[in-house]
Formats: structure tokens, C-alpha cells, sequence
């Protein structure tokens, strides 16, 4: 099972998991510090006035709600479609690594050029990837 594109995938659902815990290990103290009860989060920004690290694992948490479904889109394309060769494996891994670093820079010290950096380098292995499949497949 480590030899398919499933493994990736599974482990950056399964960083997901780990950082929705996260953000709530965060987000529920914080709350409870600031008096703010669940229904005064009703509606987006209502948490803003939280602090940073409580935001921090809240919005990261959101950003691999955002991209990653289209890794999982292309990674499970690629297995389906049974092209998930060594560079496909190679791609995925990567991207999940740094979306977990990427995870890791913004809850912790949150330096958003660094973020940034992750981000573009695994938007570069997910962007890799869906073109090497676009091109089996029309090409």
C-alpha cells in the first residue's frame, strides 16, 4: 500500500485530522478565557479577537480544507486511471510534506514568507503532477 498514491493521501487527511484537534485544543480555552460563548461564533470573524495561536490553527486548518482536495482529486485520479508510476509517488509525498510544514510554520511562529514558500513549492509539485497525468492522457 506505501507503493500507491493512497498512502499520501491518506496521511494528509489524516495531518487534517490532527490539526482540526489542534485548533481546538486551541480555540476552546481561548474561548472559554474570553468569554465568548458557541453561539456568539455564529458567523465568520466572530472569533477574530482570539489570539494568534488559537487563529493560527483555525485558519490553517481551513487552508487544508482549501488546495489539498484538489491533490486528492488528482492523486486518486492517477491511481484510478493506474498511472501512479514512482515520480507520481515521489510528487505526492512531496506535496504532502510541505503542506505538513507548511501547517507547522503557521501555527507556530507564522512567518508568512516562509508559508508562502511551502505553499508555492507544493502548489509546483501538485501542478507537476496533474500535468504529467494530463499528458498521458492527451498526449
Amino acid at each position: 500500500m506505501m507503493n500507491t498514491l493512497i498512502a499520501p493521501v491518506m496521511a494528509l487527511v489524516a495531518w487534517s485530522l490532527a490539526v482540526w484537534l489542534w485548533m481546538y485544543v486551541q480555540r476552546l480555552p481561548a474561548m472559554s478565557k474570553a468569554g465568548i460563548k458557541p453561539q456568539d461564533a455564529a458567523f465568520p470573524g466572530s472569533l477574530n479577537g482570539l489570539p494568534a495561536g488559537a487563529r493560527q490553527a483555525a485558519d490553517n486548518y481551513n487552508h487544508l480544507m482549501e488546495q489539498p482536495t484538489i491533490f486528492y482529486a488528482a492523486a486518486l485520479a492517477i491511481q484510478v486511471g493506474g498511472h501512479a508510476d514512482g515520480w507520481a509517488l515521489h510528487l505526492a509525498w512531496a506535496y504532502v510534506i510541505l503542506r505538513v510544514l507548511h501547517s507547522l510554520v503557521q501555527v507556530t511562529v507564522n512567518i508568512v514568507n516562509l508559508r508562502f514558500l511551502l505553499f508555492v513549492l507544493s502548489t509546483i509539485c501538485l501542478a507537476v503532477m496533474v500535468v504529467r497525468e494530463l499528458m498521458v492522457l492527451f498526449g
